[in-house]
């Protein structure tokens, strides 16, 4: 029925819920409706849980919408470790991007993790992005140069006509639809955009970590 009535559309999901009289819960492509059996309402916006005040929508999402860690070529990413390294998270991020720079900021405050550094310019905001990101990436050291240009806009000296991962990591950001940067992927595969202040970044990573142990422990039973 819903096929029927948004023709085009990519129904990628529809459950049945146990609120609201057992609403169904439908994923349009990367985002969530809710209708009757017969799909004549559909109910487009965020279902919160007033007693627990939670957003119903947002953490399914997030849970339909994560991305498989083992899936990310890494070896194209900037490599930063801090600590131990333990705790892993990757960052799309866009070099002429204001609120990157803001989440840089924010993650110098982090320990024991290792973060993975995606370049993905996006061209339409920043079309001098791409460029500096080449630049960055033909230095000798990637991760120094990284750091140097967001503490004081310095680039390498070259021309970054090396070979450069830049359209590959443009292109996974677009098939992972990244929209926007920065936009993190942690280890359990949760998605989180912009730049969020460092007790929540700590916070997510807590539970991603968490995930991570339910998950290998589920495994180790079996």
């Amino acid at each position: 029925m819903l096929t029927e009535k948004f023709p085009g559309a990519e129904i990628r999901g529809i459950t049945k819920t146990s609120y609201l009289g057992g609403l169904y819960e439908v994923q349009f492509d990367d985002r969530i409706v809710y209708t009757d059996a017969k799909a004549a309402h559909v109910l487009v916006g965020a279902l919160y849980d007033v007693n627990g005040r939670t957003n119903l929508t947002e953490a399914r999402l997030r849970k339909l919408n994560r991305v498989s860690w083992d899936s990310l070529p890494l070896e194209l990413a900037i490599k930063k470790v801090k600590g131990k390294g333990e705790r892993k998270m990757v960052v799309f991020s866009d070099a002429d991007c204001p609120f990157c720079h803001k989440l840089e900021e924010e993650m110098k405050g982090l320990d024991n993790v290792t973060v993975y550094t995606f370049l993905f310019p996006i061209d339409q905001l920043h079309p001098d992005a791409a460029r500096k990101s080449k630049q960055i990436w033909c230095s000798s050291d990637r991760t120094r140069a990284w750091d140097e240009f967001f503490e004081s806009g310095k680039l390498p000296d070259n021309k970054g006509e090396c070979s450069n991962p830049v359209a590959a990591t443009q292109a996974l950001g677009a098939k992972l639809k990244i929209q926007a940067t920065p936009t993190m992927i942690l280890a359990d595969g949760t998605v989180v955009p912009g730049a969020v202040p460092l007790a929540r970044l700590e916070a997510e990573l807590k539970e991603a970590e968490g995930e991570q142990k339910q998950k290998a422990a589920s495994q180790a039973k079996k």
